[in-house]
């Protein structure tokens, strides 16, 4: 249903994209179990191991600008094989870090490498699949990613429980490898020579500054995943150290906002029968203002008058974030989908720049939340609806139909 044909004649599986887009998901979130392990392990503060996900984020965008446009040039499968073999080193350095610093060069390294999933991923759906399609295609994969983060931190709590917080980046490793393997067998190169044109950066670049469009999509994008990393860094230390979660229950929470995110695509794609992309991006968003909404009420709530117990406190955090998980789906799975459709010209550098773009206001957006970080149940829920009320503003200001 979704396998159009591509340039070459060829159609990429849904099934390979999803593993490719996948790994730097399961990458981001493996360790967050881990997190105040990692502090106690390394010797350093909680901040610290925040920012591991911090410049995990930023290395993630200098790679996005750097596949991009070197896909353009030479194809994506080989880009993509080379980004893998890199995420494999920095998975080994991971491993073997005595230090904080050590560990952060490594992750750097990583999403370096791992970035990959997310612009090459991208660059092939949009290479492969046009129209209407293109958002269904996002809209199944989105739903489909929603596997990995849950995955992760339920791997990650029991990989450390069982064998310390090292042999995560081992399970990593061997994960990259078996999908080095079927991309080399399984991919076809949707990107052939003759629609290889050269294109000029810095022209690519003015256009998309220039497009009042494009950076609304981009900054609605980095928002959702702004929530989302930023939970990825701040949830282990509010629902294991303020509230007495135990890493692996913390891990098994992922698998019900796995399942929102899974319903949030659905949703989406079935919305796509009646709505517009643009029309389902937009009730995502109020979706992601409502749980935030809650969330930080009832934060203020108990911060005022202490009256709620830690299971009350752990069930209306999960639940949050399974509202957010189910908006956070339609709105970024649209937006991209959106974003770029003037671009497919210079798709793999256009891509880059994009990636580029957001992934660095991501890492961004994690850094204020380890900034922000307390050790108090009042600033995630804040911080969440802070950036909930900035993408509705941005989507008024930017994105008027």
């Amino acid at each position: 249903m979704f396998c159009l044909p591509t340039t070459q004649g060829i159609a990429p599986t849904i099934w390979l994209i999803v593993l490719i887009v996948g790994l730097p998901q399961l990458s981001e979130t493996v360790y967050t179990p881990s997190l105040p392990d990692i502090a106690h392990a390394l010797r350093t503060s909680e901040a610290m191991v925040e920012y591991t996900l911090t410049i995990y984020l930023f290395g993630f965008a200098l790679g996005t600008l750097f596949w991009g446009k070197v896909s353009d040039k030479l194809g994506r499968k080989p880009c993509i094989i080379a980004g893998l073999l890199v995420f494999i080193i920095g998975c080994i350095g991971c491993y073997f870090s005595n230090s904080i610093e050590m560990l952060m060069i490594s992750r750097l390294g990583q999403a370096f490498g791992g970035s990959i999933g997310s612009v090459l991923g991208q660059a092939i759906c949009r290479d492969a699949f046009h129209g209407p399609a293109l958002g269904r295609v996002y809209s199944t994969t989105g739903s489909a990613l929603a596997l990995f983060p849950a995955l992760g931190p339920l791997c990650g709590g029991l990989i450390a429980e069982i064998s310390g917080w090292r042999n995560i980046f081992i399970f990593l490793t061997v994960f990259a490898l078996i999908i080095t393997i079927l991309v080399n067998v399984r991919l076809p190169e949707t990107h052939p020579h003759t629609a290889r044109k050269q294109v000029s950066i810095w022209n690519i670049e003015k256009k998309l500054l220039l497009d009042k469009k494009v950076l609304g999509f981009g900054l609605i994008v980095a928002g959702c995943n702004g929530i989302l990393f930023s939970y990825f860094a701040e949830g282990s230390f509010y629902l294991i150290k303020g509230l007495g979660f135990s890493p692996s229950h913390y891990g098994l929470s992922f698998t019900v906002i796995a399942l929102s995110t899974m319903l949030g695509g659905i949703f989406s794609k079935k919305l796509h029968n009646k709505y517009s992309s643009k029309e389902i991006m937009d009730y995502g968003l109020c979706v992601i203002a409502f749980a935030t909404t809650i969330f930080s009420v009832i934060a203020l709530i108990n911060h005022i008058l202490s009256a709620l117990p830690s299971p009350v406190m752990i069930a209306i955090a999960i639940l949050s974030q399974m509202g957010c998980a189910f908006g956070i789906c339609m709105a970024t799975s649209n937006a991209l989908a959106l974003a770029l459709v003037d671009y497919k010209y210079a798709m793999g550098t256009a891509s880059s720049l994009f990636g580029f773009f957001y992934y660095c206001l991501i890492s961004l957006f994690t850094f204020f939340m380890g900034f922000l970080h307390d050790g108090t149940l009042l600033p995630m829920p804040l911080y969440f609806l802070s950036l909930s009320c900035f993408m509705i503003i941005v989507n008024r200001m930017c994105l008027k139909n």
